[in-house]
């Protein structure tokens, strides 16, 4: 490192940073491609398919179907961005980057592990809430600029059902907040760290572990709430104007929100990168210590499970209707979280027994 600080003199705080940057983004973004395919793989096979199975790397046959991604890629890149009559240009290039700047610069302050950190600020969890709440941007004015009643409509949606459900997801999340006594996303994995046998808040918290996670689904606009898009009734909702690089940019910011979501749900309910039970006679074991041994093994794990159940979801429900969407937002997420939240509070101002208060929850 002296070599390179002495190569890049001054400017060496800003390449280091760009160079960890880069370490997280790229990765995403390969996550991403693969994502899409592991998505169609999924849903194929349950619904007994085969999905993607012919583009293959350098022709190999054993790839066929692992660079569909990649082929998908090239497409989208190449196909010309059409600006409609009448829209607004500025506004109709400036909104897919609107919608992916949030979901990349959230991971700033994502731990990885108690080392791996890019930004580890005492308000991170504050900095997350900030940022996975302006994505919304991205759509209204994509939906406004595009100068389509399709879009405009899907626009609206979208930001309704967000609005509808931040407020649950915040709800639950101040749950954790209150059990792990710190908004930084570090400490409240070492927090859990603390809590008995098992290394997680999913045991108390279960009821906000279920609101979170179907409330992200629905902040992604993903199936089975996904009337943003509603192909079925408004063709493509708001990007129907889009094609692309532009679309592209669109995919790829819903898909780094699903991965996003995924690990903060892993970061704040289950644990991070922290095994699942916490055994003293297993660590002393020499090949399972090391895999009950706490590390990025563990996070991306949960990341795939909860990646994982994104898909299920895709292909068990059928897409709720506009009415259901916000009847589930308002009328039963928002008491269950507040009810929880005072449950919570109740049990930690219990001077006897200690968090988790596992004895008197079940």
């Amino acid at each position: 490192m002296t070599a390179l600080e002495n190569l890049f003199g001054a400017a060496w705080p800003v390449v280091w940073t760009l160079a960890k940057i880069l370490a997280i983004v790229i990765p995403i973004t390969l996550c991403v491609a693969f994502l899409t395919l592991a998505e169609r793989k999924v849903i194929g096979y349950m619904q007994l398919r085969i999905g993607p199975n012919r583009v293959s790397a350098f022709g190999l046959g054993w790839t066929a179907g692992l660079a569909q991604p990649f082929a998908d890629v090239f497409k989208l890149i190449f196909k010309e961005i059409v600006v409609p009559t009448g829209a607004n240009r500025v506004l109709f290039l400036a909104a897919p980057t609107l919608a992916i700047m949030p979901a990349l610069a959230a991971w700033a302050v994502l731990p990885f592990s108690p080392e791996l950190v890019l930004a580890d600020i005492d308000a991170s969890l504050l900095y997350v809430l900030a940022l996975t709440s302006m994505g919304v941007y991205g759509i209204i004015v994509a939906g406004w600029a595009s100068n389509s009643k399709y879009a405009f409509l899907g626009a609206m949606r979208s930001a309704a059902q967000i609005v509808s459900y931040e407020i649950a997801m915040g709800f639950a999340l101040v749950g954790v907040l209150m059990v792990s006594a710190s908004l930084n996303l570090s400490d409240i994995v070492a927090a859990q760290a603390g809590s008995g046998f098992w290394s997680w808040n999913l045991i108390p918290l279960l009821p906000l572990f279920l609101v979170y996670f179907i409330a992200g689904v629905a902040e992604t606009n993903r199936a089975p709430f996904d009337v943003a898009e509603g192909e079925s009734e408004i063709v493509a909702g708001f990007h129907v104007e889009y094609s692309g690089t532009a679309f592209a940019v669109f995919f790829l910011a819903e898909y780094a929100n699903m991965i996003l979501i995924s690990a903060l749900a892993a970061i704040m309910f289950l644990g991070g990168w922290l095994p699942p039970v916490q055994v003293d006679a297993l660590a002393a074991i020499p090949v399972i210590g090391l895999l009950f041994a706490p590390g990025l093994h563990w996070l991306l794990a949960k990341i795939a499970f909860m990646l994982f159940c994104f898909l299920w979801l895709r292909a068990t429900f059928p897409r709720y209707r506009y009415d259901q969407i916000m009847r589930l937002g308002w009328k039963v997420f928002i008491p269950v979280t507040l009810v929880w939240i005072v449950l919570v509070g109740l049990a930690l101002q219990d001077p006897v027994r200690e968090w988790p208060p596992f004895s008197w929850w079940f």
